[in-house]
């Protein structure tokens, strides 16, 4: 196998970051056959593949002074673009756009709207008149907390669908499920159905979701490890938790500013993933060394998973010191705001 089919299996397959798309035409064989060590010989040591993974979900940095601040109880909460925040200008009872002769241009909620109830209430009527004028695609109907920071309080609820739109911070949980057999690692990977409304068919971690509002970190990762994955407690509950990757997203009027608390769990070689939820079409054990290849050679996967494989290929050896650009790269994993 040559490396000049590289470019038409990786670019077969591109999507734009969050976006709904087109299903993908890859199938599990081309998966395979592009991570084998063969397919181009001389990329073993080279880290750009994945600088390239790490800039698709940190576009737009330039292009910041376009958005507005959105602050509740005088706290930046999130940031909404300026031809975007036009659209909240008839909800006068639940926004203001506002311009103090200090601070600028910011958009603040209404003055009336005190409890974290009523805040949610209120936008929650507006974000239904935006979907329904497509404003807002993909309403989830899952609430996603507000707040300026992880752990600090939560202002009000809003629907997933629209953080991007309102620039708050989203939290979510990713977990690399992992085994070990003839002295080396594997990552079970699944492929999204391609009835998701993002990223169909694309590649994805063994468990991932966001993190709604009123749920804790661990209980929603085991929550998740059931639904996607089909882990019983009794496994998921050994997940161990590494850390955070960050990643901050412009991309018209939609401003990602993503957290995703990562986690590790050693499966048994006996354990086979089974979906639940309808969202996964099919799951497949790959070598860790062949799953890097898979992301330096292609856009095979959910755009965001790069970054937490990545930051597991730093974590479990495979990429090391000798690397050109190593402290680089290990520095791109929280380019957002990580808190």
């Amino acid at each position: 196998m040559k490396p000049t089919n590289l470019r038409s299996v990786s670019a077969s397959t591109e999507v734009s970051a969050g976006a709904a798309s087109s299903s993908p035409t890859f199938s599990w064989n081309d998966v395979v056959r592009v991570s084998q060590p063969e397919f181009n010989p001389n990329d073993s040591s080279n880290l750009r593949g994945f600088f390239d993974k790490i800039k698709v979900c940190n576009r737009g940095a330039e292009l910041q002074s376009e958005f507005l601040p959105f602050v509740v109880e005088e706290q930046i909460v999130g940031y909404i673009h300026k031809g975007f925040a036009e659209n909240l200008r008839s909800f006068e009872d639940v926004f203001i756009l506002s311009k103090d002769n200090c601070d600028g241009s910011k958009v603040m909620l209404h003055q009336s709207l005190k409890s974290a109830d009523d805040r949610t209430r209120a936008v929650g009527e507006v974000i239904k008149c935006l979907a329904e004028n497509e404003l807002i695609p993909g309403i989830r109907n899952e609430l996603f907390p507000v707040t300026s920071s992880y752990g600090a309080p939560v202002f009000f609820s809003l629907e997933r669908a629209a953080a991007p739109y309102f620039g708050i911070k989203a939290y979510g949980v990713h977990m690399n499920g992992y085994v070990e057999k003839d002295e080396q690692k594997f990552l079970w990977l699944g492929k999204r159905s391609l009835v998701k409304s993002t990223f169909p068919g694309m590649l994805d971690h063994l468990v991932a979701g966001g993190l709604p509002h009123g749920i804790a970190c661990g209980e929603n990762l085991i929550k998740e490890c059931e639904e996607e994955a089909g882990i019983p407690r009794t496994l998921s509950s050994r997940a161990i938790s590494v850390g955070a990757v960050s990643y901050s997203d412009i991309d018209g009027h939609r401003f990602k500013r993503d957290v995703l608390f990562t986690y590790d769990l050693k499966l048994p070689e006996s354990f086979v993933p089974n979906n639940q939820d309808g969202e996964v079409e099919s799951f497949k054990l790959i070598p860790v060394k062949h799953v890097a290849n898979i992301i330096k050679r292609t856009d095979f996967f959910k755009t965001n998973c790069n970054i937490v494989i990545i930051d597991f290929l730093f974590r479990h050896g495979y990429i090391t010191p000798e690397c050109f650009g190593y402290l680089d790269l290990l520095q791109s994993l929280k380019s957002g705001d990580c808190s």
